[in-house]
C-alpha cells in the first residue's frame, strides 16, 4: 500500500474521508498539496476536539467561580520596593551577560486588518524613518548585544502565510545587522476547521480549511521546530515572548528577568492597570490558588466593574502578551501530556467551504469551527508564576487596527510622546499639544536609547548636540 492510500485509509476510518472525494480529479500537484495538509492532522487530536468541544459543552461553561485579583510586584512609584526593582535589574543583567536569555517573537500575522499587504511585522510604524516593527525589534537586540556584551538568539515563529516573505524581508535587509546565524524562523502549527456535526471542512477540492493553532501552539512549535534543543546548546534557560504588533515592548528588560529569577518562576507576565472597565485585555486572577488569565470576553459585568476602597478598579491587572518563559517549561508544555497540556477553545467562524460540484462558497454565518490554545493558559501549569507591572506609555501600544483605538495613529503619537518624555527628563524641551503629543517629528532609535537612562548616557555622549527640530532622527 502507498503512502497515500495509507494517510486515505486512515481518513475514511476516522469517519473523515470526504477530505479526499475529489481525489480522481486533481492533478499530481494538487493531490501532493492536499496530502501535504492531512500529514499535518493528528485525527486522534481532532477527534477528541470534536467530542469535547463541538459535540460536547467543554469550553461552552467556563467556571469562573471563586475568582480574586492576581497579586503583582508594583512599580516603585505604585508603592513598589524600589531597592527590590534594582536588585532584579542586575540579577537580570548578570543572566544577559551570561548568555542566559533569547528573544521569542510571535510574528504569524498579516497586515490585512491595518488595511497592509504582507506580514504584519513587514508593516512601516516609527513616526519619522518609517521603520518596519521587525527593524525596531531587531535594533532593540542589537541595543541589549552591546550593552551587556552577549549574543542573543532570536527566535520568530511565522505562519505558513508568510514564512516566506518574512525570511526575504529579514535577507533584504541583511538582517538588520544582527547576526544571520542567531536568528531562527520555523512556522506555527495549523488545525482544520471542522463543522458543526465534526466534519472537517474543505475550502478546495485540495485544500483542507486549515488555520494556525493560536499564540499558545508557540509552545509546542518551539518544541518540535528543535528551538528548545537549540537554546539548551546555547546555554539559553530564559526565553523573552513577545508578539509582533507592539513596537514598545522592551524586548529585554533586565529587572524582569532578575525578578523571574529570584522567584525561581517558570513563567512570568508583565500587566498594566487597566484603562477602562470594558477594556479588551486579558484579567491576571488568583482561582483554586492558582494563576490564570480570563478573558475581557469572558469576565462577568459585575466583576470587570467591582471596585476597591480607594475607588480603583479591584481585577485591575491586565495582561499585555508579554512573558518570560523557562526554556524546561516550555520543553515540559511543548511535549504535552495527560496532565500537562494546554486546553484547545472552540471559536465559531465563518468559513469558506467547497460543494459537492467542486465550487467554494463564502457563508455569511458561522458554519464552523476553528480550534486554537492561548499561551496564558500555560501559567496554571507553571512553578510560581510572577506578575510584573509595567507602565502603559512606556510598553504597550500595539498597532492592531487600520483606525480608532490601537491603530498606527495613536501607536505613532504614542512613540512621539514616550520620545518627548525622555527628552524633557533630559532637560530637552520638546514643544508638545495640550495632550502631551510633541508638535515636531521626533524619533530616537533604539540604538540610541532603549529608555529614559541609556537617553540620557547617550545624549551626554553628544557633541555637538544636534538642533531640536522636525524630522529629527537619533540614532
Amino acid at each position: 500500500m502507498s503512502e497515500h492510500e495509507e494517510i486515505i485509509n486512515r481518513f475514511e476510518e476516522a469517519g473523515q474521508g470526504h477530505v479526499f472525494r475529489f481525489w480522481d480529479t486533481l492533478s499530481e500537484d494538487r493531490r501532493e498539496h492536499l496530502i501535504a495538509q492531512a500529514k499535518e492532522i493528528d485525527l486522534a487530536e481532532i477527534d477528541h476536539l470534536i467530542q469535547t468541544l463541538v459535540k460536547g459543552d467543554q469550553g461552552v461553561h467556563l467556571d469562573l467561580s471563586g475568582l480574586r485579583p492576581a497579586p503583582y510586584i508594583a512599580l516603585p512609584e505604585h508603592g513598589g520596593d524600589q531597592a527590590a526593582w534594582a536588585e532584579a535589574r542586575l540579577a537580570g543583567e548578570k543572566a544577559l551577560r551570561a548568555g542566559k536569555v533569547a528573544a521569542f517573537t510571535v510574528a504569524g500575522g498579516q497586515g490585512t486588518r491595518l488595511g497592509y499587504a504582507g506580514p504584519k511585522g513587514t508593516f512601516p510604524v516609527t513616526p519619522v524613518r518609517r521603520h518596519s516593527l521587525f527593524q525596531v525589534f531587531a535594533e532593540k537586540l542589537l541595543a541589549a548585544e552591546r550593552r551587556y556584551e552577549c549574543e542573543l538568539l532570536w527566535f520568530l515563529m511565522t505562519s505558513h502565510a508568510n514564512h516566506e516573505d518574512t525570511v526575504a524581508f529579514f535577507e533584504e535587509n541583511h538582517f538588520f545587522g544582527l547576526n544571520p546565524d542567531r536568528v531562527h524562523f520555523f512556522r506555527q502549527g495549523r488545525m482544520p476547521a471542522v463543522d458543526f456535526e465534526g466534519k472537517i471542512i474543505l475550502e478546495a477540492p485540495d485544500a483542507i480549511a486549515m488555520s494556525p493553532d493560536g499564540h499558545g501552539g508557540a509552545l509546542r512549535a518551539l518544541v518540535r521546530s528543535g528551538a528548545v534543543n537549540r537554546m539548551e546548546l546555547a546555554g539559553v534557560d530564559i526565553v523573552s515572548y513577545f508578539q509582533v504588533d507592539n513596537p514598545l515592548v522592551r524586548c529585554i528588560d533586565p529587572a524582569f528577568i532578575g525578578f523571574h529569577l529570584q522567584s525561581g518562576s517558570e513563567m512570568s507576565s508583565k500587566m498594566v492597570p487597566k484603562a477602562y472597565e470594558k477594556e479588551k485585555v486579558g484579567h491576571f486572577c488568583i482561582q483554586n490558588g492558582r494563576l490564570v488569565v480570563v478573558e475581557y470576553s469572558d469576565m462577568p459585568d459585575e466583576l470587570t466593574s467591582m471596585r476597591d476602597e480607594n475607588g480603583e478598579l479591584r481585577f485591575r491587572a491586565g495582561s499585555i502578551a508579554i512573558h518570560l518563559l523557562s526554556r524546561e517549561f516550555i520543553r515540559r508544555m511543548g511535549e504535552g501530556t495527560s496532565d500537562v497540556v494546554l486546553p484547545f477553545h472552540r471559536a465559531e467562524k465563518k468559513i469558506p467551504f467547497v460543494d459537492d460540484a467542486g465550487a467554494t462558497h463564502k457563508p455569511e454565518q458561522p458554519n464552523g469551527v476553528k480550534f486554537e490554545m492561548f499561551v496564558f493558559d500555560a501559567l496554571p501549569f507553571a512553578q510560581n508564576p510572577i506578575v510584573v507591572e509595567t507602565k502603559r506609555s512606556d510598553e504597550f501600544s500595539p498597532v492592531k487596527n487600520a483606525e480608532g483605538i490601537d491603530s498606527p495613529a495613536t501607536c505613532r503619537a504614542d512613540q512621539l510622546k514616550l520620545f518627548a518624555r525622555w527628552m524633557n527628563a533630559s532637560g530637552i524641551a520638546v514643544p508638545v499639544d495640550e495632550n502631551g503629543v510633541p508638535t515636531i517629528a521626533i524619533e530616537i532609535a533604539p540604538t540610541f536609547a532603549t529608555d529614559e537612562d541609556s537617553f540620557a548616557e547617550s545624549w551626554a555622549a553628544l557633541d555637538p548636540k544636534p538642533e531640536i527640530r522636525d524630522g529629527l532622527v537619533l540614532a
